[in-house]
């Protein structure tokens, strides 16, 4: 189920001049891909947010779900499933039935960034969306952050400085309001080939990440 309100931007989002070109080039492109904001999946009554970096190319830019129909999603799919936070087969496409359980899953830029690579501009035209996002999730206790891009937003948006929390993989950081974010270097191909990240790294991370939200 997609989250609903204003956590998530209009389908012809005007914000990013240059986010806007690519897309438009996309549904020329690609006529039958989602090609839009990529809005947040899960469980309305969350208690664990999962933020990612932005939509993929192949991924959730052509079937409209995050971390769905790519490599990064089947390993973050399969984490999930073995820590019991989804019911269901993940089948790499939005129609599968896959449900998800305590959690929901968001990204930073919710459009298909150039490279994926967002710029800072377009990082933080999309934070209002985010801080609506965790706003409006009146049970979460811990958000999980895929990367130093995800790690930084929501560090932000949580209205503190990034020197205070300082980006490490499962690393822990407590907030005033009662939030704990944990860093997870991003479940990416390339983490992975390198080994930067493994899938019992990647796994515990999302486990500290569990227990923090008492799932």
């Amino acid at each position: 189920m997609a989250a609903s309100g204003l956590s998530e931007p209009p389908s012809d989002c005007s914000k990013c001049e240059r986010l806007v070109e690519l897309r438009q080039s996309l549904r020329q492109e690609h006529p039958a891909w989602h090609n839009a904001p990529v809005p947040s999946f899960g469980d309305p009554a969350a208690v664990l947010l999962i933020v990612g970096l932005a939509p993929g190319l192949q991924g959730a830019n052509r079937t409209g779900r995050p971390f769905t129909g790519d490599y990064a999603g089947d390993l973050l799919y399969q984490t999930l499933s073995k820590l019991g936070l989804s019911k269901g087969t993940y089948d790499s496409r939005p129609d599968d039935g896959l449900l998800l359980q305590g959690c929901m899953i968001t990204n930073a830029v919710r459009c298909l960034p150039p490279q994926n690579k967002p710029v800072g501009a377009e990082i933080t035209n999309c934070r209002p969306f985010l801080e609506n996002q965790i706003m409006g999730m009146a049970k979460v206790k811990a958000i999980l952050a895929l990367g130093k891009i995800a790690h930084d937003s929501v560090v932000r948006t949580l209205g503190s400085k990034l020197s205070h929390h300082k980006f490490a993989h499962a690393a822990v950081h407590h907030f005033d309001s009662g939030l704990t974010l944990v860093d997870s270097y991003h479940c990416s191909r390339y983490n992975t080939n390198t080994r930067r990240l493994t899938e019992a790294m990647f796994e515990n991370a999302m486990a500290i990440a569990k227990d923090a939200a008492g799932l």
